[in-house]
């Protein structure tokens, strides 16, 4: 070959590939709707310090959420302030907003059947909530002005920028009050706000629809068309709630689109069957960028998770968020038979109906890192005494755990191996004073009772 011509081609090929390179991706996480009954407010309410506390319910999810780059989730509640109230007309603490965002939700989607439980003061107050909390949100809206600056809602994250639509087929027959706004499904209304985000020339376009038939587990038809309108005009995304069950999900790699019909309920006081659990749908998206001026936009994978709303003994009982594939082989937080037995029908009943999806299917990433070893050293009223704080105790690091008002565990840090702590453990019994030192496993954060290793 010419050498000039090998030349020529090599610099075409390599910077072809140079440029096939010049990639960014992004992980989106949808969940369903979040809901506050009776009951959960209930069980979230400490009658000693007089407050709301949801930490308890998100922890087990909390890692999971955190993990995507962005995270989406329908709040089907007003926060409108006491009096606190579930079904018919809700109104949430503020600390269930404050958690959501502690958990990881970055975008908040407002526009629902509930929007208006608590009329013009509940949707106002939602909106100011949010806002001091720096959670960006949409759907509804004070008045014209707020809606014409801020909808669609645009945001970015790695490079990609986001334009995001949210309706509602209504408001449950409550008349909206002026000069409020709730964005309700009309057709064209949609294609205006569709080619008005168009005009953003943001990468992706994300519709959330509140629609469909209450605990049917197949969309309508009028579900079926409005996710074709929207995909028709320039929607990559279009995610669905309301039916409270979970419907398929829909991936058409050619058009390089997907609709998910009904992720179901992701928290709620229902717990009867096909009600107790909700997908959590993840979307990975791959930006190749063709020019300095133009890039390409692919969903580069797709695949949903189940998760599980379970209730304890204790009365009143506690809710608790449970990822299956962290939970489906260790049942050691459902502590009654019941409870497990709904487990096992939730999961049977989802994975049947998500065998309908199109181009989706269960997700197989590897479950949490979520037990640990701690050794501990001493429960104690005092200090711990200077003289222990060795080389060792420093090596190891040193922590405290609260047992009550007067009462403290000293432990090292964590090991994730039983084989390290064992060998941890032998050094600070031979090198300290901790001669009585033991193995203590940690199950999700929590010290599991009667399951001292040594």
């Amino acid at each position: 070959m010419n050498r000039s011509i090998f030349i020529v081609l090599s610099l075409i090929f390599n910077a072809h590939f140079a440029q096939c390179q010049d990639t960014t991706s992004v992980s989106l996480l949808f969940v369903g709707d979040v809901m506050q009954h009776d009951s959960q407010i209930t069980a979230a309410y400490n009658p000693v310090s007089k407050e709301y506390d949801y930490s308890a319910c998100f922890q087990y999810i909390k890692p999971i959420i955190q993990s995507a780059d962005i995270a989406f989730a329908n709040l089907e509640v007003t926060l409108a302030g006491p009096p606190f109230k579930g079904y018919p007309q809700f109104s949430a603490p503020d600390e269930l907003a404050k958690e959501l965002k502690n958990t990881g939700f970055d975008v908040l989607v407002t526009a629902n059947n509930h929007s208006l439980d608590r009329r013009k003061k509940g949707l106002e107050r939602t909106i100011d909530v949010l806002d001091n909390l720096e959670v960006l949100h949409t759907g509804t809206f004070k008045d014209s002005t707020s809606r014409a600056l801020q909808y669609p809602l645009v945001f970015e994250k790695n490079g990609f920028r986001f334009s995001l639509l949210n309706y509602t087929y209504g408001t449950n027959g409550i008349p909206v009050t002026k000069p409020n706004i709730i964005n309700l499904i009309d057709t064209l209304q949609i294609k205006k706000d569709l080619a008005k985000a168009k005009q953003q020339q943001t990468d992706v376009t994300i519709v959330f629809m509140h629609w469909g038939t209450e605990y049917q587990d197949i969309p309508n038809r009028s579900q079926k068309e409005i996710a074709t309108l929207c995909l028709e005009n320039g929607a990559t995304l279009v995610i669905g709630s309301h039916p409270h069950v979970l419907q398929p999900m829909d991936w058409d790699k050619a058009q390089n689109t997907l609709v998910a019909y009904s992720l179901g309920n992701f928290v709620s006081g229902q717990q009867s069957r096909y009600r107790d659990g909700g997908a959590m749908l993840w979307v990975e998206l791959e930006k190749l960028k063709v020019s300095d001026s133009s890039s390409i936009v692919n969903i580069k994978n797709a695949a949903y998770e189940l998760e599980w709303v379970y209730r304890n003994n204790e009365v009143p009982k506690k809710y608790f968020i449970l990822p299956v594939k962290e939970f489906e082989e260790d049942t050691l937080q459902l502590t009654n038979k019941t409870s497990k037995d709904m487990f096992r029908i939730f999961k049977e009943d989802s994975r049947k109906l998500f065998q309908n999806n199109k181009g989706i299917t269960e997700s197989v990433r590897m479950p949490l890192e979520i037990s640990y070893y701690k050794i501990l050293l001493t429960s104690s009223s005092d200090s711990i005494p200077i003289a222990d704080s060795t080389n060792v105790l420093h090596f190891y690091g040193l922590d405290v755990e609260q047992v009550s008002d007067t009462l403290y565990n000293w432990t090292s840090g964590k090991f994730y191996d039983k084989e390290t702590a064992e060998q941890a453990l032998a050094e600070i019994r031979s090198f300290t004073s901790f001669t009585d030192a033991k193995i203590v496993w940690y199950y999700w954060d929590r010290r599991r009772e009667g399951f001292n290793v040594r």
